[in-house]
């Protein structure tokens, strides 16, 4: 994949804001999908050296069967440090890495992480997704920020994410009887369309098969 050129790394959260506000006018939250979809990715980091070293795993999975077609994975050292609300200028310098190695370019990259369920509606999915000018969801592990209604135990249920009277996701369950996933548009992704194709994702598990890949790729040592 050939990786365009992107704004510098900040050094502070104080520059990482700017560049947070500079680039929330740019995310698009409406479908603007490459059809028809035939590849989804994943991105997921590790960290080695006591957090020095930053590993970017990418996969990238055959769509609707999801079997596994490409993986790549990334290191370089950690630039920026782990502060929550600025994940994404800590990973995604290794991710456009990892990124760069791919052949097969995805239609899809689903992230670990948030997409515009963030306080300045920048996530980790927004943020790459307007780099890379592609489709991009966020599928977070847990709630960054929000609120939501108790949700039914079924898989398929959900409820909207709701913060300063905003819809800015959902809490999906994607699984019966798990924990839900907190689901947003990440870029050029509306969110019931997002939605869908995280359910189409997760057959089995609680996480996206893409998710699932990509961390025991970069989580392997």
């Amino acid at each position: 994949m050939k990786i365009e050129q992107h704004h510098a790394w900040p050094h502070t959260p104080e520059e990482a804001i700017a560049i947070q506000e500079q680039l929330r006018a740019k995310v698009i939250t409406e479908d603007q999908l490459q059809e028809p979809i035939r590849y989804v990715a994943g991105v997921d980091m590790g960290f080695e050296a006591d957090g020095t070293i930053s590993r970017a795993a990418v996969a990238v999975l055959s769509f609707p069967d999801l079997q596994v077609m490409e993986t790549t994975i990334a290191h370089r050292p950690t630039s920026f440090p782990y502060i929550p609300g600025f994940l994404s200028f800590r990973e995604i310098p290794a991710v456009l890495d990892a990124l760069a190695k791919v052949e097969l370019i995805p239609n899809i990259i689903l992230c670990d992480g948030q997409g515009i369920a963030h306080p300045r509606r920048l996530g980790i999915a927004s943020h790459l997704g307007v780099i890379l000018d592609m489709p991009t969801i966020g599928v977070a592990k847990s709630l960054l920020i929000g609120k939501h209604q108790e949700l039914p135990q079924t898989k398929g249920s959900w409820q909207p994410l709701i913060h300063q009277g905003e819809t800015i996701g959902v809490a999906l369950r994607t699984r019966t009887g798990v924990k839900p996933v907190y689901v947003s548009s990440g870029h050029k992704i509306s969110l019931p369309t997002a939605v869908d194709y995280v359910l189409r994702c997760t057959p089995k598990y609680r996480l996206p098969e893409t998710t699932r890949i990509a961390d025991k790729i970069a989580s392997a040592r």
